[in-house]
């Protein structure tokens, strides 16, 4: 069981958003209405109340969303200089077909296709949206640690955290969620030398988190450059705002909620308990109960 429940990005314009994921990515609007007051205040943003809000599934009809709330601009918000969520990764049945595919589509390609050294079983690419959402559009071949797509364009699979202190970070997951993280490699990341203007050969350590065997999350270690991620305040911050993951032994859980463990309705929760927590970098990470 994949433990990655949905993301949740701050876009400019919900409409136009949910047309670009529908058209381009091949998601379905599954609900539409006004970002919930209560979730608001619970993640510490109760100025993005009532904001349009809507969710969307995969083609395939996956049960891991993206949910996207309508924010306004952050003025020197760049992407991938910041830490906290950085990316969602998406899987593909063909890397070359999704590449030739989003030369049409509003997504900036950032990143070609390119086979990653010490990895053979991925083949990824990336892309950034309108409001600066980073998509990762990865084809994976055999590798049982991570799902094949079920469609061209097919679901989220993994969330990318940008690290103050990448093993700081694992250390935190693994000891208060009960996560087992791999072997930490560095590679030469692209857009984090891209975007801190580094040389392309410049390596940077990255780790990945499983659960039961299943790889969803990826640490990455940041550059000293980067930075606390700005954002209006009481609101949501830009780019990919929460994380929501399933957690099998909610309640054992022992950790420091930043708001009480609630009932929620709708596709993402189908009224579990869901309870809000900050990683190391601050980022949140909202815990839905899996039983």
């Amino acid at each position: 069981m994949n433990l990655l429940r949905a993301a949740t990005l701050t876009v400019s314009d919900v409409g136009a958003a949910v047309g670009r994921f529908e058209q381009w990515l091949d998601y379905r609007c599954i609900e539409r209405g006004p970002f919930d007051a209560g979730l608001a205040a619970a993640w510490g943003a109760p100025a993005s109340a009532g904001c349009d809000c809507a969710v969307l599934q995969p083609a395939s009809g996956a049960n891991v969303f993206l949910r996207l709330v309508e924010g306004d601009s952050v003025p020197g918000y760049l992407p991938i200089r910041t830490y906290g969520w950085a990316a969602i990764e998406i899987n593909v049945q063909d890397v070359l077909a999704t590449a030739a595919r989003m030369e049409a589509s509003p997504f900036q390609i950032i990143g070609p296709p390119k086979r990653i050294p010490g990895l053979p079983t991925i083949h990824p690419m990336q892309v950034r949206g309108p409001d600066a959402e980073t998509v990762y559009l990865t084809e994976i071949n055999g590798d049982p640690a991570l799902p094949e797509a079920a469609s061209p364009i097919d679901r989220l699979f993994i969330l990318v955290l940008a690290c103050r202190d990448m093993r700081a970070t694992a250390d935190w997951f693994a000891q208060t969620l009960g996560l087992q993280n791999g072997e930490s490699s560095a590679i030469p990341y692209s857009m984090i030398n891209k975007s801190f203007d580094l040389p392309p050969t410049e390596l940077h350590e990255i780790v990945t988190a499983t659960r039961a065997g299943q790889i969803f999350l990826e640490f990455d270690q940041y550059p000293a450059a980067a930075t606390d991620r700005p954002r209006h305040p009481q609101a949501l911050s830009p780019g990919v705002a929460v994380c929501t993951i399933f957690h099998p032994d909610f309640a054992s859980l022992d950790l420091q909620w930043g708001s009480p463990p609630t009932q929620r309705e709708g596709a993402i929760y189908g009224g579990r308990l869901s309870g809000i927590a900050r990683t190391p970098e601050g980022a949140l990470l909202e815990i839905v109960d899996a039983g």
